[in-house]
């Protein structure tokens, strides 16, 4: 298990917030940060407030690596059109974002390791790098061999997230078509992320 998987809640707890609207999330019912000095709190200076978004956006997509997240900016930056915009656009468009979001997988970070581990395929071919892009049109599928995975029975069956419309999927095939780049209003976010602020952060 890696260190991502393994603090996964403390994201929560450091940043305040439910990240992924879980009712199992500590912050339920500890709402101060982890740790002796978690329970302070000052107010954020618009440096920290512009940090905070960037870690909340980090973390959401399974705490991606700065490195990463720096190349997502830079290439929403390159890109014509609204860099928020852009950047959420290339955030959702990430193969396991799209396998968390089509329900085939309860977490984000369950949706990394299932496509590291080779269940997943994009228009008939096993992808298994996570960060892989989908376009417009492509069909993502769980394999065959993967389909009864309780796992994936588990994630298609549960009430806590419905899919969205930016997305065509058929449980019953175990599969589903990224219909479109969704702009931020499309997203289900169940916090408030301010891509806007993270763009701030890496312009100053």
């Amino acid at each position: 298990m890696t260190k991502r998987v393994q603090s996964k809640y403390k994201i929560n707890r450091r940043l305040g917030v439910n990240l992924w609207g879980r009712p199992k999330s500590p912050i339920n019912r500890r709402e101060h940060g982890p740790g002796v000095h978690g329970q302070r709190r000052r107010k954020p200076t618009d440096f920290g407030t512009q940090l905070m978004a960037k870690q909340r956006l980090k973390g959401y997509y399974g705490n991606i690596s700065e490195k990463q997240f720096r190349k997502y900016y830079a290439e929403a930056v390159r890109r014509r059109g609204d860099t928020s915009e852009n950047l959420i656009g290339l955030l959702e468009r990430r193969l396991d974002a799209v396998v968390y979001r089509m329900k085939f997988v309860p977490t984000v970070f369950a949706a990394r390791q299932f496509v590291n581990h080779g269940h997943v395929t994009v228009n008939g071919r096993r992808v298994n790098i996570p960060s892989y892009l989908v376009n417009e049109g492509d069909v993502i599928a769980v394999k065959n061999a993967s389909r009864e995975m309780i796992l994936v029975l588990e994630a298609v069956e549960s009430p806590e997230r419905d899919v969205p419309d930016y997305l065509d999927v058929d449980h019953n095939k175990m599969q589903g078509t990224f219909v479109r780049t969704p702009k931020l209003a499309d997203v289900p976010y169940p916090v408030q992320v301010e891509p806007s602020l993270v763009i701030e952060f890496y312009s100053r």
